[in-house]
């Protein structure tokens, strides 16, 4: 999109009062951002908007477009910008089924990432050192298995969540409740750092945008509406994190929760969620089987924004070679694969990773693995 196509759509976002439902609207009517700045006051009037948003739509704020474009033109071959909207082919499926999903996406990052298959890991800010661990231990052995691991940047188990999924070389998606000039909290700036180089960062929220309390649930119905599911490892009974759970539940997704000790305030949350419903989940692959049946279509509306490359003449990454040759066409376990291939189980839990996201092996449970017949 040229700078001028981005302009009215710029223009658009910040418009006071234009949430999702009434910008739908506008461009259902109107046919364009564009359009519906040129419509003109009796148009607006005719589309029934009050004297307010008319007057907004009358004097669009040029001034913060102005510094859209400008962290836009920023962007790098390593962590590319870009402003994503309903009309892209790379907006994300998931996220445009619910009723109120986001007219555009601030993305910065890899924005393919959008449309793999997705599992949100979210709890405490507060977190504990056994809840941290845990949202690190399962957001790795999610990646390496071939799940994006999306959350929101907050302290305690959203950055532990973030921080696993890259650990284990593997995708992780951050939703933001503000602009992404800036990082919030400060103290994940690293961490936003390295995830814009290796993953994406996502906010509705234009440029400038303070990370406001009001912004925080528009930001969970996001991370909730990306996500085949959603996890919540630690939380106290009144807690964003069962926003988020409870957005997830309305939005059709799955519900998973960690149980933990009674006398843990942080579990009280936890286990609201296990009594109204949601899975009580002790291993990742608690998760994977409910999963499971998702699964095939989410990856197949990943397909068109991420195709597989093409194998070079010489057979390609040897590591995926050599995991698919040990594999055979048995169910094979990490721990076997590792003690067969004489190879760090980082290098081939990363190869494992790879080929599941090509469709060529599938996991199971256990950390058991399987080559497929097409493979």
């Amino acid at each position: 999109m040229t700078a001028g196509e981005l302009r009215p759509w710029l223009a658009l976002l910040r418009v006071p009062g234009l949430g999702p439902a009434r910008g739908r609207r506008l461009l259902e009517r109107f046919g364009s951002p564009a359009a519906a700045f040129d419509a003109g006051a009796a148009a607006w009037r005719g589309a029934g908007l009050d004297d307010a948003f008319c007057q907004a739509l009358a004097e669009p704020d040029w001034a913060g477009v102005d510094l859209d474009l400008g962290w836009l033109e920023q962007s790098a071959a390593s962590a590319p910008r870009a402003l994503i909207t309903r009309d892209d082919p790379r907006y994300p499926p998931q996220l445009a089924e619910i009723s109120a999903a986001p007219l555009a996406l601030f993305v910065h990052g890899d924005p393919e990432l959008l449309r793999l298959p997705q599992l949100a890991v979210v709890g405490a800010r507060s977190a504990s050192a056994q809840g941290a661990e845990n949202a690190q231990a399962f957001a790795a052995e999610l990646a390496r298995r071939g799940l994006t691991v999306t959350s929101g940047l907050a302290l305690g188990i959203d950055a532990a969540a973030h921080r696993g999924a890259l650990a284990a070389d593997g995708f992780t998606l951050a939703v933001c409740g503000n602009g992404l000039d800036r990082v919030y909290p400060a103290r994940n700036r690293e961490l936003a750092h390295a995830i814009a180089a290796r993953g994406l960062l996502v906010s509705e929220f234009p440029t400038g945008v303070a990370p406001l309390p009001e912004h925080f649930p528009r930001r969970n119905r996001i991370i909730s509406g990306l996500s085949l599911g959603v996890l919540v490892v630690e939380a106290a009974r009144e807690s964003g994190s069962l926003i988020t759970a409870r957005l997830a539940a309305e939005q059709g997704r799955e519900v998973f929760a960690i149980p933990g000790s009674i006398h843990n305030p942080l579990a009280r949350g936890c286990h609201a969620l296990i009594r109204e419903g949601a899975k009580l989940v002790e291993t990742v692959d608690d998760i994977l089987a409910e999963l499971a049946p998702l699964l095939p279509a989410a990856r197949a509306a990943a397909s068109p924004a991420r195709p597989p490359a093409p194998e070079p003449a010489d057979g390609g990454d040897p590591d995926r070679q050599r995991v698919l040759q040990a594999l055979g066409f048995e169910t094979l376990s990490l721990d076997h694969l590792v003690s067969r291939l004489g190879l760090p189980v980082e290098r081939i839990s990363a190869a494992l990773l790879r080929l599941e996201l090509d469709g060529l092996v599938a996991a199971g449970p256990g950390d058991t693995f399987t080559r497929l017949q097409s493979a």
